[in-house]
């Protein structure tokens, strides 16, 4: 009867882990990618509920309205994930920031977790070898393509290099022209919609003194760092200043007619003063004082600029050289994370992305500062459709976007930066020519350029 007993139980644990095979290989496998997006969200659970604190480095002085913004969102969020504590280091302006972060790095130190530099900054970053992509991240999102989807894709476009994101629109602009609408009004002056009317306009509303001397420029247009704002002259001529990160397009026709009509706003016009403008922080005083009727500047300064100014401000694109055609192009900072950080720090990181850019933060940035929204959504919001009432200028600028061309970027961009500034004030002081002025900064730039040139 033992004997029986044991035989049975043999048996039946036999047909029990026989089963268990059976059903074990009949189970569904999860897919790979699933996987892999549940590992990744597990990590960064876990390695977000550690302690941690980690950096960004932000583009302003610390007695700046944007710090105190960036302020109260890292105390927000830190209310949320009191676990992780941010803490904003605020460096001056975006070459500051770069600045820090390389000694930094050259040092053989632990740069930040993050950092809000120019969008234009993405391929120098990515050569150094400084920045890490952020799909990974994106990726283990539920709604992670919404995500992207949602940013103004003339924004995103700096974001992407080689099928990658590498950074997170955040603190962006436009180039945007302010004019003093009751001038116009005064003067029975329409609003500029073409390359002649701007010239005939600026060049009525320039007032001189009986001595001769100007006291009010039609417009002010900076030059002293002069790529960005030349950049919507070109685009309104049906073109840009370069084709691709490795391919400049200086000596195009159309570029060098655009130098050309900025030297005769000035030469022929005398609507502007001759040469370059070194005005980029006198421009705007100047503009709220009357001395200017017109300006060229960023839409960051929307906010003081209505406070400063005792008129009615007119907002619009830069007219094109075809009538009733604009052009503006797109600037500011996006977030960057980077590399040789610790995954913990990478991961709270990232959460911290997700949460600043959340839209209810964008509108509020976008309000107190006169950024753009980055994200389309924070345009539903009730508190953002409010401002828009309150503000139409701003309304006009989001408007604004479907005119705006890239920014200029490309490899090695601080030395093709240089020549293209030196060989465009050549040709704006009467040095060169214009054609000759952008003949030679073609040639150098494609000379430095050869190495990341496809052969």
């Amino acid at each position: 009867m033992k004997m029986f007993s044991k035989k049975l139980l043999l048996v039946l644990l036999v047909l029990v882990v026989s089963f268990s095979i059976v059903f074990a290989g009949c189970a569904p496998k999860k897919a790979p990618q699933q996987n892999n997006n549940q590992n990744n969200q597990q990590n960064q659970q876990q390695n977000t509920q550690k302690e941690v604190t980690i950096q960004i480095y932000f583009p302003v002085s610390t007695l700046a309205p944007e710090a105190k913004l960036l302020d109260s969102y890292a105390a927000a969020f830190h209310k949320e994930y009191p676990n992780i504590t941010v803490k904003p280091v605020y460096s001056g302006g975006y070459t500051d920031v770069e600045k820090a972060i390389k000694t930094v790095i050259n040092g053989g130190g632990e740069p930040p977790a993050l950092a809000i530099m120019l969008a234009t900054d993405l391929y120098d970053l990515i050569d150094a070898g400084y920045i890490v992509p952020l799909d990974s991240y994106i990726n283990s999102m539920p709604n992670g393509q919404a995500y992207l989807n949602d940013f103004f894709p003339q924004f995103l476009a700096n974001s992407k290099y080689e099928g990658k994101i590498w950074s997170i629109p955040f603190q962006r602009s436009v180039a945007l022209m302010y004019y003093n609408a009751d001038l116009l009004k005064e003067n029975n002056l329409p609003v500029p919609d073409s390359w002649q009317s701007l010239a005939e306009v600026t060049s009525k509303l320039t007032k001189k003194d009986k001595d001769g001397k100007v006291v009010r420029w039609g417009i002010e247009w900076p030059s002293g760092w002069p790529y960005w704002l030349f950049q919507p002259l070109a685009i309104g001529n049906g073109t840009n200043i370069f084709k691709g990160p490795a391919q400049m397009n200086f000596n195009d026709p159309r570029v060098i007619e655009a130098v050309q009509y900025y030297i005769d706003l000035s030469h022929k016009y005398h609507a502007m003063p001759e040469g370059v403008q070194k005005n980029w922080n006198t421009a705007v005083p100047d503009f709220e004082n009357g001395r200017a009727a017109f300006i060229l500047h960023s839409t960051s300064g929307l906010n003081g600029i209505l406070q400063g100014s005792k008129f009615n401000v007119g907002v619009m694109a830069v007219p094109g050289k075809k009538k009733g055609t604009y052009a503006t192009v797109t600037g500011g900072g996006n977030i960057y994370m980077f590399k040789n950080v610790p995954k913990e720090k990478q991961d709270a990181a990232w959460k911290f992305i997700e949460f600043v850019t959340q839209p209810k933060y964008v509108a509020d940035f976008s309000i107190n500062t006169g950024y753009i929204a980055t994200r389309k959504s924070a345009y539903d919001l009730d508190v953002m459709k409010q401002h828009l009432k309150e503000v139409p200028q701003a309304a006009k600028v989001k408007e604004l976007l479907k005119y705006a061309g890239p920014e200029f970027s490309c490899h090695d961009l601080a030395q093709v930066r240089n020549i293209f500034h030196k060989y465009l004030q050549a040709a704006y002081n009467g040095q060169m020519t214009p054609k000759a002025a952008m003949d030679e900064a073609q040639k150098e730039a494609q000379a430095i350029l050869k190495d990341f040139q496809n052969p």
